[in-house]
C-alpha cells in the first residue's frame, strides 16, 4: 500500500500536465497540418497559426485569447465555400485531447481585401457562427475529442465570400468552479471563401478578443459546472442572427440543442440565468496556472487509485514506472 500510495499523486501529476492545441484541419475532406509548438516560428508552412506552447491561456483579458499563446501568422490560406463542413482535429501533442468539461465555440473574423496571412489578428472584429455545450444525455461535446474525434463544424450557408480568420476555442472548466480557473484553449486559421452570397453579420454582433469575456462571466466561472443537470450560459455575443437554424453544426458532430445550453435561430442560447456579458477592450497581463485532474460527474469525488491508474494512459504509467524504478522524482 506504500508504494500504491506513492504512485498515485505521481500518476495524477503526469496526467494533469497534459493541454493541447489544434494539430489539423480538414475542409470538406481535405487535410491541413498544423505547425507544432515546438517547430521554428520563422517561415510557418501551415493554414493554421502557430502557438508558442500547449499550455493554457489563463485570464478572460489576457491577449493570448485571441488566437492563441503567441500567436503567429502562417503562410498559406485554405479555400473553402459556404456550407463546407471544417473538421479540428485537437491533440495534446503525443495522443488525444486530455480534457472533457467545457464549451466549445467558433468565431470568425473579415481579413478585409487582403489574405489573412498578412491580417493582424489583434485588430479583428469576431462573429460567432457555433457554440456547443451538453448533450441530451449531460455529457459534454467536448468529451468526444478524448476519444480522437474532430471538432466539426459547417460554415454558414450564406456566407459571404471573402477572406476570413476562423477561430474555435474550446474553454476548458474542470478548474472553472473557481474564479480565474477556467482554461482557454483557441486556434486561429485562414480561409479564403468563394461562393457568391451575401450573409454577414450585424455590427451589434461583432465582438473583440480579448474583450468578449470576463473571468466573472456564467459560462467561465461556473460553480455548478459539475452538478448533473445543471443549465450553461455560454459566454461572448450570441450565434450571428445570419446563421441560421442547422447552418452550423455541432463539435464532434454532436447534438448541440440542449437545455445545458444552445444555439436557437437569432443565436440567443437557451439557457436559465443571466445573459451573455457585452463587449469592452480590456487588455490584461498573462498570468499562470497549472492544470488538475478532470473531475468526475459529482462533485468532489473520493480518489480512486485503480480509476485513476486506468484513465492515464499507457506511456504515462511506464514514465512513472520508470522514474520509480531509477529513484528519480523529475
Amino acid at each position: 500500500m506504500k508504494s500504491l500510495s506513492l504512485l498515485v499523486p505521481l500518476l495524477a501529476a503526469a496526467y494533469a500536465s497534459a493541454h493541447g492545441f489544434v494539430a489539423s484541419i480538414a475542409i470538406d475532406g481535405k487535410n491541413y497540418d498544423g505547425d507544432s509548438p515546438r517547430d521554428p516560428p520563422s517561415d510557418v508552412q501551415s493554414v493554421i497559426r502557430q502557438i508558442s506552447t500547449i499550455s493554457p491561456v489563463k485570464g478572460a483579458n489576457n491577449p493570448d485569447v485571441n488566437c492563441g499563446p503567441s500567436a503567429v501568422a502562417s503562410s498559406l490560406v485554405a479555400n473553402a465555400n459556404p456550407g463546407s463542413t471544417i473538421d479540428f482535429l485537437w491533440t495534446d501533442g503525443d495522443a488525444k485531447w486530455p480534457h472533457n468539461t467545457g464549451p466549445m465555440l467558433t468565431y470568425m473574423a473579415s481579413c478585409g481585401s487582403s489574405t489573412c496571412d498578412k491580417f493582424d489578428s489583434t485588430q479583428a472584429q469576431w462573429f460567432k457562427i457555433d457554440q456547443v455545450g451538453k448533450n441530451n444525455d449531460d455529457r459534454w461535446a467536448q468529451a468526444d475529442l478524448m476519444d480522437g474525434k474532430p471538432a466539426t463544424i459547417t460554415l454558414p450557408a450564406t456566407l459571404a465570400p471573402g477572406n476570413y480568420m476562423i477561430r474555435h476555442e474550446i474553454i476548458a472548466l474542470h478548474l472553472g468552479v473557481s474564479m480565474g480557473g477556467a482554461e482557454f484553449y483557441p486556434s486561429c486559421a485562414q480561409l479564403t471563401v468563394g461562393g457568391s452570397q451575401t450573409g454577414g453579420p450585424q455590427p451589434n454582433e461583432l465582438v473583440k478578443l480579448p474583450g468578449a469575456y470576463k473571468d466573472s462571466d456564467p459560462g467561465i466561472f461556473d460553480p455548478n459546472v459539475f452538478s448533473p443537470g445543471s443549465s450553461y450560459t455560454f459566454p461572448g455575443p450570441p450565434v450571428a442572427a445570419f446563421v441560421g437554424t442547422g447552418s452550423s453544426g455541432s463539435g464532434s458532430g454532436s447534438n448541440s440543442s440542449t437545455t445545458a445550453g444552445s444555439s436557437t435561430a437569432s443565436g440567443s442560447p437557451t439557457v436559465s440565468g443571466s445573459t451573455p456579458s457585452s463587449t469592452s477592450s480590456a487588455y490584461g497581463q498573462q498570468s499562470s496556472g497549472t492544470c488538475k485532474l478532470r473531475r468526475s460527474a459529482s462533485p468532489y469525488p473520493a480518489v480512486d487509485a485503480s480509476v485513476i491508474v486506468a484513465s492515464v494512459r499507457p506511456r504515462h504509467i511506464s514514465r512513472v514506472m520508470g522514474r520509480l524504478i531509477s529513484g528519480k522524482t523529475h
